[in-house]
């Protein structure tokens, strides 16, 4: 089998546009659902993975989310005094050792491939890695990268995470060609970015936990060089099955949250707080009590 994979890639450069504004003085990676930033399940989900060393793909206007990893030292000496040993400990969850974090700045947005390409150096030449994104929030149990490594293991190659989509939301992914079905592992023999309305080559979306063969960031290097436009992470790991490497997709177990929409931010919201045992009973009350008020208006 292959290398271990260690390092994780955050592309965390957008601007959040669609959280303005909110977004104007804090990063959309840092909105909480309940009380943690969507930074921090996606870091929990990489640790609980085996990931060790963390690369974030930041811009201009992050600094609070680097901050966010530091110790936060007279914070946790007033807890201390206070004696709140379990919010001292809640915090220290949020740490990360000296070093565990590097921070590369993407100064142009040109797409996920280029942010993914913007980490190149602080990776080996021949070493895997996993890419996460921060927007899709996943409730599963394992965590999903756990599940994707646990896979990646027997199957090696390059790995994606899949869900069936409704056909008429499949425009909005990177959408895969299944050469092979078998069950939750397929094998993919294309990957199209977007597709038109009707030429979709199957309903598997591409969610946003990759784990890459170091032949992907060669790929990108290639795309790098005659750039105009986006550099879709999708045609890197296209280029491996015209290649004739392996790609997979792995049906995850588990729900997944579109935290990069209102919507889902909200469902995400809800998701969380009812999986609470400090907030569920309360909060499941409260929603008992709204449906009930909607439905006697209707």
């Amino acid at each position: 089998m292959g290398r271990k994979v260690t390092k994780a890639i955050f592309p965390v450069a957008g601007l959040g546009t669609r959280f303005l504004p909110a977004t104007k003085s804090i990063p959309k990676e840092i909105l909480s659902l309940v009380d943690k930033p969507l930074i921090q399940y996606a870091i929990d989900e990489a640790r609980a993975a085996g990931i060790e060393e963390f690369i974030f793909v930041t811009s201009r206007g992050k600094g609070a989310l680097e901050d966010y990893f530091d110790h936060a030292h007279e914070l946790e000496s007033s807890l201390r005094k206070s004696g709140k040993d379990k919010l001292l400990e809640t915090l220290r969850a949020t740490n990360m050792d000296s070093g565990a974090i590097a921070y590369i700045r993407q100064h142009k947005a040109l797409g996920l491939g280029h942010a993914v390409w913007c980490a190149r150096r602080l990776l080996q030449e021949d070493e895997p890695f996993a890419v996460v994104l921060t927007d899709d929030v996943i409730q599963g149990e394992p965590p999903c990268l756990q599940q994707m490594i646990e896979a990646y293991e027997e199957t090696g190659g390059s790995m994606v995470a899949t869900m069936e989509v409704p056909t008429e939301k499949v425009s909005s992914y990177g959408v895969l060609d299944v050469a092979e079905d078998m069950g939750a592992i397929v094998r993919a023999k294309g990957m199209v970015e977007k597709p038109a309305a009707g030429t979709q080559p199957s309903n598997l979306a591409v969610i946003g936990r990759y784990i890459l063969a170091p032949t992907v960031m060669q790929n990108l290097n290639k795309l790098k060089q005659g750039a105009g436009g986006e550099i879709q992470l999708t045609d890197a790991i296209a280029d491996e099955i015209a290649e004739g490497r392996d790609v997979f997709g792995l049906r995850f177990r588990g729900q997944r949250f579109d935290c990069g929409s209102k919507a889902g931010f909200l469902q995400a919201t809800v998701a969380f707080g009812l999986e609470r045992d400090d907030l569920k009973d309360e909060f499941a009350e409260y929603l008992s009590d709204v449906m009930a008020m909607r439905r006697a208006a209707e």
